[in-house]
């Protein structure tokens, strides 16, 4: 397919529109509108439109689709440029399947010398380090490390950065994958809302008890890397959002909105870590996956959608990525970027996202309501097992 002159059959361009609409993006909405006419014909080219437009148009179809539509962006990444990991050691939350998986076996393809696997299911992983070990060898399959967490248990979390801090004496990648989609409000046995106690706070504890091994890797000249899943879909917040208190993130806001504003905090954390950080050699950055096929989308959506879900899980399930390729931002972002504080999207290509993911004012309040809620939530339940409490490792 050119790039500069682009045909658009006419079932794509429904497919597309539709997709935008469902997904509900400022940037997918205005590419969906450019690459369909009455005919259904896409005639967009070089001629016919600025050469920003076209690498926006382009650029939107390669983060998001896949086929021909994923070769499109104006930077390029494969998994097969991965480097070599040889002494390297990782940590993945949500790596037992779905694009962690996809992460963890091109890790452990490129040589990783230890891979700690957050997840929930024992028997998950066990499928996943069979597979592993059929297509890899039993030894490399022997390099995953297990811990079974449940990341909006924070207590739990605390506890598996301490166990993974006295096992190794290095971290060289954190991948911060695991994560609740689309889906109904729910609140935690903290008394906070299951989308930001999981996508946001339970990874940003499991990374504030590993940072002084993150740091201590950097401090030997090491480069390391820390990514966050967040999603394009973090322009689904609501407009008013401001993280100014439990209460607000408590609202039900639908699930669009709930996940949309778990996806912009993952950003804006990002950000501010980037921004106040001062060890060089420690990056941290958020992926946009793309629209991929994965439990996600094809069965937990018909939780919140019963009838609607139809519609993501199957019928526009010929333009989804799949897993291999929703994984090659966070594998780019984990193991190639020397830039921080970046939104990177497929494959390998880094946007602003929308304005609030852009505020620093945003960034401040949430990481100011986060440090509040875990004192609130966390010190009464240290307190109560006679242990000493100590607040977030945040920079």
């Amino acid at each position: 397919m050119s790039a500069a002159s682009l045909r658009v059959a006419p079932t794509s361009n429904h497919l597309i529109a539709s997709t935008a609409r469902l997904l509900g993006t400022a940037t997918t909405r205005q590419s969906a509108r450019l690459l369909t006419s009455k005919r259904g014909i896409c005639t967009a080219t070089s001629r016919s439109f600025p050469a920003s437009i076209m690498d926006n148009v382009r650029n939107t179809l390669a983060e998001n689709f896949s086929g021909p539509a994923s070769k499109l962006g104006t930077r390029q990444f494969e998994l097969d440029q991965c480097p070599d990991l040889t002494g390297k050691v990782g940590v993945i939350t949500g790596g037992s399947r779905g694009i962690g998986f996809a992460v963890a076996y091109t890790f452990l393809k490129h040589n990783i010398s230890k891979l700690y696997i957050i997840s929930v299911s024992p028997d998950v992983i066990a499928a996943s380090k069979r597979e592993i070990a059929s297509d890899l060898g039993e030894e490399v399959a022997n390099r995953i490390v297990w811990k079974q967490c449940d990341l909006t248990n924070w207590a739990k979390v605390h506890k598996i950065a301490e166990e993974i801090s006295a096992d190794t004496d290095r971290l060289d990648m954190l991948v911060n994958n695991a994560g609740r989609g689309v889906m109904t409000a729910q609140q935690t046995d903290y008394g906070v809302d299951r989308h930001m106690a999981l996508n946001h706070m339970g990874h940003m504890v499991l990374t504030s008890g590993l940072l002084p091994l993150l740091k201590k890797t950097a401090e030997r000249g090491n480069v390391v890397r820390i990514t966050h899943q967040s999603s394009n879909a973090h322009q689904n917040a609501p407009s008013d959002t401001k993280f100014e208190s439990l209460a607000e993130i408590n609202e039900d806001v639908g699930p669009n909105g709930q996940y949309g504003r778990s996806k912009l905090a993952s950003i804006l954390y990002t950000r501010w870590f980037a921004r106040t950080n001062g060890e060089k050699n420690l990056l941290m950055n958020a992926t946009h996956p793309g629209f991929v096929s994965t439990t996600q989308s094809v069965k937990d959506v018909f939780e919140p959608y019963p009838r609607a879900g139809y519609i993501m899980s199957h019928v526009v399930d010929p333009i989804k990525k799949d897993q291999w390729q929703g994984a090659v931002p966070t594998v780019y972002a984990a193991t190639t970027t020397t830039e921080s504080g970046e939104w990177v999207c497929p494959p390998a290509i880094p946007e602003p996202g929308s304005e609030q993911a852009q505020s620093e004012e945003l960034q401040e309040a949430l990481m100011a309501l986060t440090g509040k809620i875990y004192r609130e939530k966390m010190h009464p339940v240290i307190a109560d097992k006679g242990q000493k409490y100590e607040d977030l490792v945040l920079v």
